[in-house]
């Protein structure tokens, strides 16, 4: 039995990606607002309040989490991409999931996800490969690369669909 904190695994960062790969996950991104859309289709309030896993967060709060994520995710790579190993803050992210804007209705945040990825992909995919290789000092993480959040937010995105998406297999919905 697969691990429920992890449905698709741990993250493997490498700080360089191949060519292949970066665009792998670059397509992986720019697929992640559809997925999650079809991921919540249907749902009701009562399914969207069930947690993912016992101790975990709500289906809603995971949608939630995504757009906040995300929106660090861009922030993030625009200050790697346009300075000179910026420090990128972590955050607490069991307290945004506390507050009352991760508790309520997900349209908001399914629109945000879409608008960040949208916005991200165009820009990673405008970029030099070299670009790549730039970094910037992670507060939790140390140094990481260009290619180290790009592979890091693919996989996070597909990470909390498929929290979603396995619960509603469990649960037949």
């Amino acid at each position: 039995m697969t691990d429920p904190r992890h449905p698709i695994g741990k993250v493997k960062l490498t700080g360089k990606l191949t060519p292949a790969a970066r665009a792998t996950a670059i397509a992986t991104l720019a697929g992640i607002p559809n997925q999650l859309y079809d991921a919540v289709r249907g749902l009701d309030q009562a399914q969207l309040d069930t947690p993912y896993r016992p101790g975990g967060w709500t289906l809603s709060q995971v949608v939630h989490h995504i757009g906040d994520s995300h929106g660090n995710a861009y922030l993030r790579c625009k200050l790697v991409i346009t300075e000179r190993e910026p420090p990128i803050k972590a955050y607490d992210e069991n307290a945004w999931a506390a507050l009352a804007d991760a508790n309520g209705p997900i349209g908001s945040s399914l629109l945000l996800v879409q608008a960040i990825h949208d916005r991200l992909v165009h820009c990673l995919r405008s970029l030099p490969q070299t670009a790549f290789a730039r970094a910037g000092m992670h507060s939790d993480n140390g140094h990481m690369t260009l290619d180290d959040f790009v592979a890091l937010y693919a996989w996070h995105g597909a990470h909390h669909v498929a929290h979603i998406t396995t619960l509603r297999q469990a649960k037949g919905w």
